[in-house]
């Protein structure tokens, strides 16, 4: 008995062990040393950090106090039900136009016939350090990372942990070519064992093309980074321009809305898809995501024929209803006479096809 209780004993200091060593990983690295002596050059770092373009002024904030007043925190920020949601081969899909396929929150791959797109990707089925914190709803778990195929470029919005996330990109290392990511979000996955050599660090309005012909560009985004409370906007977010072929894609990665969708929309636009946030917006960060139909409001700006809306119908990470966000997105497009395509988890869209229309998420 005593050597059972032992063994026990030990396998539980063991995970104790795993589980911090893990923590201590998944927690990541900001720049440092050369790195952060680069940063220091750069004029939207400044003070020891970066700086969106509009400071977080008070009219921003003004603009949502109405809103913010009546927004409490609901009963249903997880849903009662699984999500519905589609098995696609992943490896086997084809088609001569972009496909998208959306796995929930932000996570998506584009495949084009000039290379596998993957972005943001978080198949741990949880958005936190520790297994446990923020976790996925059911339904949206379905995805893992053995269930991609080979991944071209890697594209990362910003570090927080429901869009960079160590051990899904610890599982996905080997089968990425390149990854391309905001100026200091390197140092991250060089310490969890990236090969630097496959890592392109951009600034906003910085472009790459990558060998298949793909172009990837960032763009600016109005939010922050961090993952520690201590140490904030030690990294850049942006938001990115895919261009591949004839086709011209947005992807809005994690931002409030700002007159820079209208800039980038002169700049780089028209697009064929906009992939912009839908939720998560709160109190506690008024100026940092978009709020109720401002989605559509951005597409209006950026000359986008589609919006896809994303981040949202994964996690509980704000007080609102798991799907108030697009119960309240789809009227004000409606009203911009902006075409939404909302699929199911999973569900493969081709760029061409009518969008996707079934009102899947109408429970709660």
């Amino acid at each position: 008995m005593n050597r059972n209780f032992l063994g026990i004993g030990m396998a539980a200091l063991l995970l104790i062990a795993l589980a911090g060593c893990d923590l201590v990983k998944s927690v990541g690295k900001n720049p440092e040393g050369e790195e952060l002596a680069r940063l220091d050059t750069l004029p939207n770092y400044k003070d020891g950090g970066f700086e969106n373009l509009a400071e977080r002024t008070d009219s921003t904030v003004k603009r949502n106090k109405f809103l913010l007043l009546l927004h409490n925190r609901s009963k249903i920020t997880r849903p009662s039900l699984g999500l519905p949601w589609v098995k696609t081969d992943l490896n086997t899909l084809t088609a001569p136009a972009p496909t998208v396929v959306w796995f929930g929150h932000s996570s998506l791959l584009i495949k084009t016939r000039q290379g596998n797109v993957l972005i943001d990707p978080i198949f741990s089925n949880h958005a936190g350090p520790l297994p446990g914190i923020v976790t996925a709803f059911q339904g949206t778990t379905n995805y893992h990372a053995k269930d991609m195929p080979p991944i071209d470029v890697l594209i990362i919005s910003h570090d927080h942990y429901d869009h960079l996330d160590y051990r899904t990109l610890r599982k996905l290392k080997d089968h990425i070519k390149l990854a391309v990511v905001p100026m200091g979000v390197g140092s991250d996955l060089v310490y969890w064992g990236f090969d630097p050599k496959k890592i392109i660090e951009l600034n906003w309005n910085q472009s790459v093309t990558l060998p298949g012909g793909l172009r990837v560009t960032a763009t600016p985004a109005q939010h922050r980074s961090n993952r520690t409370y201590a140490k904030t906007n030690k990294t850049l977010w942006a938001s990115y321009v895919i261009q591949t072929d004839q086709y011209r894609l947005f992807y809005g990665g994690d931002s409030g809305y700002g007159a820079y969708f209208k800039k980038i929309g002169q700049q780089y636009g028209p697009f064929d898809l906009a992939l912009l946030e839908c939720g998560q917006y709160s109190t506690n960060w008024p100026w940092a995501h978009m709020w109720f139909g401002q989605a559509a409001q951005a597409t209006v700006d950026l000359k986008a024929r589609l919006l896809q809306p994303i981040h949202w119908a994964k996690f509980e990470a704000a007080d609102h209803a798991w799907n108030e966000s697009i119960e309240k997105l789809m009227p004000a497009a409606e009203k911009l006479g902006v075409q939404v395509n909302v699929p199911r988890i999973g569900e493969p869209y081709t760029l061409g096809d009518p969008p996707k229309e079934v009102v899947w998420w109408d429970f709660k």
